[in-house]
């Protein structure tokens, strides 16, 4: 049986970075950019004003105030065809380009404006450059703005709009279907019968993907019958991803290894030394066409189980599969609040909340009382979980120990 950080490192070995794209720009955000960008031309692509007032030639003002025949008025989105001679000030917008033969630009705050004329008192010496954002001072005409592997995030977004991007080659988001198994599910809204339960699973496993920012597909729930599920099983497989909830355990009809296996499904894994989830298991699809083989994650039925094995394996599978190559368990420290009694050989996850409320030091980590697997009410208040190693014995209050966030 595979220890967690062998299981990692299979999985993320198979993970890598899906075909690369193109997508509206609008479509892009927050994804990873799969081509290098250079900027088209200059920013700002003239000498521009960064005030509202009047631009100068700077040697016109040598004292505290002076008069200026009022040229003309450039507004943003303008230009001027004139060059300013001495003793002239243009009247200014901000973002408006400067007019030949200006070089600084004084506030409308310290101006005057009457009959075609304009006072200005600045109240210090207006300097060459003041309030002026020279041609290129952003960036320059084939400079290296952003390189593949940057994530797309809004201010990236603005600066590929603004150098002319309407569509951009991306790392697309993985494509996830969800496939509940086991005779003895009915979906929510459902009155379970005797011996049924309701289908949790999917919709806990469809929100984790929500807020990674996918768009799952949750298949119908199929029942425990060879036929029947090789056909759910294999729709499936048409996806990045494919998330089997139930059916990966030793009872008799744990039916979904022995039929994934039929669908060309090559096993990588099965069971890993963890508590809850040790019966995981995981495998690799066929090729499909320029796409890799599907990831297959065979999570057990009871929901702490499927909780700890997606944010455990599936999120960064994900991660790895959307681009981001240093994908990890995102493991943090913390200090436990109380004494924690541990006996188990399998290294252990146990639902555990953190406190926000620590200034100085690592935060505190508080364990959950739970009555097992099974127990959704005790994942519905958690934070995250708390990583004991295998062995037996009390982790004393104050502490330092993993905890693994669920988001």
């Amino acid at each position: 049986m595979l220890t967690v950080d062998e299981a990692m490192a299979l999985v993320l070995k198979r993970a890598s970075p899906l075909p690369s794209t193109g997508l509206a720009l609008m479509d892009a955000a927050r994804l990873v950019l799969a081509e290098d960008v250079a900027a088209d031309a200059d920013q700002p692509p003239f000498d521009k004003s960064l005030m509202d007032g009047y631009a100068i030639r700077a040697a016109d003002m040598p004292g505290s105030a002076s008069r200026f025949r009022l040229a003309e008025t450039i507004h943003a989105g303008e230009s001027s065809a004139r060059t300013l001679g001495p003793g002239e000030a243009a009247a200014i917008m901000t973002g408006a380009p400067m007019p030949a033969g200006a070089d600084a630009v004084v506030i409308v705050e310290h101006a005057e404006e009457s009959d075609g004329e304009v006072t200005l008192h600045p109240p210090a010496a207006v300097k060459v450059g003041q309030h002026i954002l020279p041609q290129g001072r952003v960036y320059r005409r084939g400079d290296e703005l952003l390189k593949a592997g940057n994530e797309l995030t809004p201010a990236r977004i603005g600066l590929l709009a603004a150098v002319g991007y309407a569509t951009v080659r991306v790392i697309p988001r993985p494509e996830l279907t969800i496939v509940p198994t086991g005779d003895e599910l009915v979906e929510p809204g459902e009155i379970p019968a005797p011996g049924q339960i309701r289908n949790s699973n999917a919709a806990m496993l469809a929100a984790l993907a929500i807020d990674r920012g996918l768009a799952p597909r949750i298949r119908p729930i199929a029942p425990d019958e060879p036929k029947a599920l090789a056909a759910a099983l294999a729709t499936g497989l048409e996806s990045d991803v494919l998330l089997v909830t139930g059916g990966v355990s030793a009872g008799r009809r744990d039916l979904v290894p022995g039929v994934l296996e039929s669908l060309g499904v090559r096993q990588v894994f099965h069971r890993v030394r963890m508590k809850p989830g040790k019966p995981l298991w995981f495998g690799v699809g066929p090729t499909r066409g320029s796409r890799p083989g599907t990831l297959v994650f065979g999570l057990p039925g009871n929901p702490l189980s499927g909780l700890l094995g997606f944010v455990l394996f599936v999120a960064p599978a994900l991660e790895r599969l959307a681009g981001r190559p240093h994908a990890t368990r995102g493991m943090i420290s913390g200090r436990l609040a109380r004494d924690c009694n541990h006996r188990s050989d399998l290294e252990t996850y146990r639902l555990a909340t953190r406190s926000s409320s620590v200034v100085e030091g690592p935060f505190e980590v508080d364990i959950l009382d739970s009555i097992g697997s099974a127990d959704v009410l005790a994942a519905a208040t958690a934070d995250g979980f708390a990583v004991f190693s295998p062995g037996d014995r009390v982790f004393a209050r104050g502490e330092i120990v993993r905890f693994l966030p669920m988001r």
